[in-house]
């Protein structure tokens, strides 16, 4: 490799580790990500005056099976924080590039048991248990830590259009549901980051937000 390559790529390396620095010596504890989806609007009266609060959405509670034929629901990513994305394992261009960028933020957070990856296929009858533990392998997940999640059409469709909110396929014989987003999902179930999961940029980004998001755990900082 080049010089300029490695001092370039040396660079790239370091702007989350350097963001997350900043943020920590100049106020962490007053950073709050933004909070993504909101439900409604509550109204109530305070003191004889209206306060507005928006309420956001939780996602809800899913049975599916993961790579390895066991059953995995919300519960099992209790306590922490997770990275969601949707995927099919025959997916030619941006998936491979999606699930080989979060390899790399698997391996920044190898050995924090807080941090999870939940990749949902919206191709079930292709990618059967068998099928996603030889993909799960390619990437190198973890078990225990990297889930790649399969199960009934309805219920992975639902999931996707109304958790996550993506635009249901159309037309008389409708594709796959597809996104190229990376989702950071907090320990009350909500979306707190939607990046482009193609763009090494973009996941610098959740790499930063993820230690964000740790740190306001780690200093009691409730619901951040």
């Amino acid at each position: 490799m080049r010089p300029k390559q490695t001092l370039l790529l040396g660079l790239l390396l370091l702007v989350p580790v350097l963001a997350f620095l900043f943020l920590k010596t100049f106020g962490t504890n007053r950073y709050a990500l933004p909070t993504y989806l909101p439900d409604r609007v509550d109204s109530t009266l305070v003191g004889g005056k209206w306060q507005r609060d928006t309420v956001f959405h939780q996602l809800g509670d899913f049975r599916l099976t993961s790579q390895s034929g066991r059953t995995i629901t919300q519960k099992d990513l209790d306590g922490g924080l997770y990275v969601a994305n949707f995927f099919f394992a025959t997916c030619p261009g941006a998936c491979p590039r999606m699930n080989s960028l979060l390899m790399q933020v698997q391996e920044k957070f190898r050995k924090d048991p807080r941090v999870k990856f939940v990749s949902h296929t919206v191709d079930p009858v292709h990618d059967s248990v068998a099928v996603l533990e030889r993909y799960a392998e390619q990437y190198g997940a973890i078990a225990g830590k990297w889930f790649f999640l399969t199960g009934s059409q309805d219920d992975l469709y639902r999931l996707a259009t109304q958790d996550y909110r993506l635009p249901a396929p159309t037309g008389a014989a409708p594709g796959l549901i597809h996104s190229q987003n990376l989702y950071l999902i907090d320990r009350y179930k909500r979306v707190r980051g939607i990046y482009d999961g193609t763009k090494a940029k973009e996941v610098n980004r959740l790499i930063t937000e993820i230690s964000v998001l740790l740190y306001n755990y780690d200093h009691n900082s409730p619901g951040r």
